[in-house]
């Protein structure tokens, strides 16, 4: 499946997949959900995705069907010389058949093109099956812990904070 950068007509696609992915009834199908930690329905919204695709040498990856239906992303944002990656999002009942992967990989392939030397990214510190999955796939901690904070798209329901991971490339 082709796996292309996202425009700003995705962006109604990207928030559904988004927020079922991370929140609501319909994430907990996924083993990414976030509904049990983070209070609110919703994880972003098309103002936040117009803004984050406004951002100098920030992008998301679309993962589609043959059909052209987005059925995963991930966005992608030069920051200080690396790669920052978030908000990868699968189909909740697509997950486990390989999108992530291909996702990661075509970020990681996108990093070397801009002469990343490393890739990072925040993890929830009690998501201990998310952080395993990252370490398999290379990326370790760096040791660097960030705070949650809350905001309009929700509030800790349980104590945690973010790890910092990274993989060098």
């Amino acid at each position: 499946m082709p796996i292309l950068i996202a425009d700003t007509a995705d962006i109604p696609a990207l928030v559904a997949l988004l927020n079922s992915a991370y929140r609501g009834d319909a994430s907990k199908k996924g083993w990414t959900t976030e509904a049990d930690m983070i209070s609110g329905e919703i994880r972003t919204d098309e103002a936040q995705l117009i803004q984050l695709m406004q951002k100098p040498g920030a992008i998301f990856l679309k993962y589609t069907n043959n059909n052209d239906h987005i059925e995963g992303c991930v966005f992608l944002e030069m920051r200080e010389g690396r790669l920052y990656l978030g908000m990868l999002s699968v189909a909740p009942a697509l997950q486990a058949k390989g999108i992530g992967k291909q996702l990661m990989t075509a970020a990681e392939a996108y990093a070397k093109l801009q002469g990343c030397p490393a890739i990072f990214m925040r993890v929830i510190s009690i998501r201990s099956e998310l952080i395993a999955w990252y370490e398999r796939k290379g990326y370790h901690k760096t040791g660097e812990v960030q705070p949650f904070e809350d905001s309009v798209y929700g509030a800790a329901t349980v104590p945690f904070e973010f790890l910092v991971m990274q993989k060098d490339l």
